[in-house]
């Protein structure tokens, strides 16, 4: 017989996710902990029609919770590292500067 251990989140008396592992269940927590929180914060504006709204982008910016501190510029973006494979994939940048004719040219012309 083998014995399996599971780490059940549960909110409100339900069952939202099993984890076989105890750091994977805490993060999930968390998460949910900072949709919580982000709920009330969007529900006390008027921005959102309903609860619903609410709950689903509170979730959202919860998931993605590096990129919105990244965004808020609490936290720096991290640095990619630059190898040969996505250097040659980005496309080159090109800077345009206006030029100024002369009056000459422009009677020329």
């Amino acid at each position: 017989m083998a014995v399996i251990t599971r780490y059940v989140v549960e909110r409100n008396g339900v069952e939202k996710m099993t984890f076989t592992s105890k750091a994977e269940a805490d993060a999930y927590d968390k998460m949910l902990d900072m949709a919580d929180a982000l709920q009330v914060l969007l529900q006390d504006s008027t921005l959102l029609a309903t609860e619903q709204q609410a709950e689903t982008l509170a979730l959202y910016l919860a998931q993605q919770k590096d990129e919105l501190l990244v965004a808020l510029g609490a936290k720096k973006a991290p640095a990619k590292a630059a190898t040969k494979e996505s250097v040659a994939a980005e496309p080159e940048q090109v800077t345009l500067t206006a030029v100024k004719k002369s009056p000459k040219a422009e009677q020329a012309a």
